[in-house]
């Protein structure tokens, strides 16, 4: 028996390919599924099932098009109403994967369909368990997703499911079972994840919060609910499309490679209302970029932070990246349901300043060049674009707070007429920040260098003492 993780880092997101005497499982498959097919042929092994352990929210998960292409059948926990052919398990239901076997156990609370797959080798023996959104290492899942599709479910009763899921379904199960989560630091699923990605039971048992033996009900509901800050816009979307269905990713795909001359691209500018998304390195984009473009570099949390800044998942989108990695980003847009590109600049920006197109730039200066500008000009306002607690924990004496995240909501409080320095923590965010504010008429903002590392670590600039980020709830 076989058992790999197949790990994405830009989501944070765990898949899972099990074989065993030539029959395959695929667990939570991203939206590029040949990878896994791939995976089968290599084994010589036939997929026999795509098994969900709900339906997702920060992606678009391949269940469709992988059982498409494989014959293989998609398998739900109880309560789940998929808009497209599936088996909907029931609590208990055993599925044979060659020799090895699959326990299925319902564990709402997370959503209410939500459903852990408990693997078994050829002996019988319970070897792992793969908890989806309901057990990761270090936290458990968010209870809050749900009620943004069905308002009744509210954190506080989806809480109360998760007490008693994990209580009844997995915590009596064997201190040696590997628990493989769908995510690990970094995911919108939970609020402290490790960043490890498996961990044995018996481990989580002692060091998960959420699973203390001596908890109670009500304590377990504070401590999941406490500090939950509002989920990206575009999940409560994911989840229609996984439970609905959607385009395949050839189509998807496709659509977004197409080609387009400087010529072109400009037209398709000037006559649809496209979003000119430009995803190559934040200190690249400032230094020259096409005007109205905004930046979202394809190396950081790039499907997410397209996923909070793009509230609209069926925006039409035209891509500048760097040669060779286009149909990188038409992929990884895809993978949080943005299906909508409709071409890229070929040959890249220096195809678009060859042609002799109209260029812009955002003025950048690094940690010590700030400090003089704040010397010379005390009046300056310095805008720090990272979250609140991030801000609480230590900041520049006087600055500003404006999270990304919440940067649609809140630009009617920066003023035109106001220069900012403006900063986050290493320099990725801030220029997504400047770039969506240049592109709607603020032409006053410079961006530091580095961020707030750089600021600190200059020392010429009066910073807060530093407070546990932990204390704020």
């Amino acid at each position: 028996m076989r058992i790999e993780q197949i790990y994405t880092g830009c989501l944070a997101q765990g898949a899972y390919y099990i074989e065993s005497n030539g029959e395959a499982v695929v667990i939570d498959p991203l939206r590029e599924v040949e990878p896994y097919i791939n995976r089968a042929e290599k084994d010589g092994a036939k997929i026999k099932y795509v098994l969900e352990t709900h339906f997702h929210a920060d992606f678009v998960s391949g269940h469709i098009d992988l059982a498409e292409k494989t014959g293989a059948q998609i398998v739900f926990g109880p309560t789940a109403k998929p808009g497209f052919p599936a088996h909907v398990a029931q609590d208990g239901e055993v599925l044979k994967v060659g020799n090895a076997t699959i326990t299925v156990l319902h564990t709402p609370g997370h959503t209410m369909e939500s459903t852990c797959f408990l693997l078994a080798d050829e002996s019988g023996k319970q070897t792992g368990i793969f908890t989806g959104d309901t057990l990761f290492i270090g936290d458990v899942g968010r209870p809050d997703l749900a009620q943004k599709v069905v308002a009744d479910l509210t954190q506080d009763k989806l809480a109360r499911h998760l007490f008693h899921s994990l209580r009844n379904k997995i915590m009596p199960l064997s201190d040696d079972i590997i628990v493989y989560p769908a995510h690990g630091a970094g995911s919108a699923c939970g609020k402290n994840m490790s960043k490890e990605t498996t961990d044995t039971l018996g481990n989580q048992k002692r060091f998960n919060y959420a699973l203390r033996a001596d908890m109670t009900e009500e304590e377990f509901v504070k401590e999941v609910t406490d500090g939950l800050m509002p989920p990206p816009a575009y999940f409560p979307e994911n989840v229609m499309m996984n439970i609905k269905g959607y385009e395949s990713i050839d189509t998807v795909l496709e659509r977004g490679n197409a080609a387009l001359d400087p010529d072109a691209f400009e037209a398709a500018a000037n006559e649809t209302d496209a979003v000119m998304l430009d995803t190559r390195d934040a200190r690249i984009f400032a230094r020259g970029f096409i005007p109205n473009s905004i930046n979202i570099g394809i190396d950081g949390s790039f499907a997410p932070w397209v996923g909070a800044m793009i509230p609209d998942i069926k925006q039409k989108i035209l891509v500048i990246a760097d040669q060779g990695r286009e149909e990188e980003v038409v992929t990884r847009l895809a993978r949080v349901g943005y299906d909508y590109t409709i071409g890229y600049l070929k040959g890249g920006f220096q195809a678009w300043k060859k042609a002799g197109k109209e260029t812009d730039h955002i003025e950048s200066v690094t940690a010590i060049e700030m400090a003089g500008l704040l010397k010379k000009d005390p009046s300056l306002s310095v805008l720090d674009v990272r979250k609140a607690s991030e801000h609480f924990s230590e900041h520049v004496i006087g600055s500003e707070n404006m999270p990304l995240d919440y940067l649609n909501d809140h630009l009617a409080e920066i003023s035109k007429d106001k220069t900012y320095l403006v900063h986050c923590a290493g320099g990725y965010r801030s220029m997504i920040f400047n770039s969506i504010l240049r592109s709607r008429g603020y032409d006053k903002l410079i961006d530091v260098q580095g961020g707030f590392k750089a600021i600190k670590e200059s020392g010429l600039v009066p910073v807060s003492n530093y407070v546990c980020p932990s204390t704020m709830l």
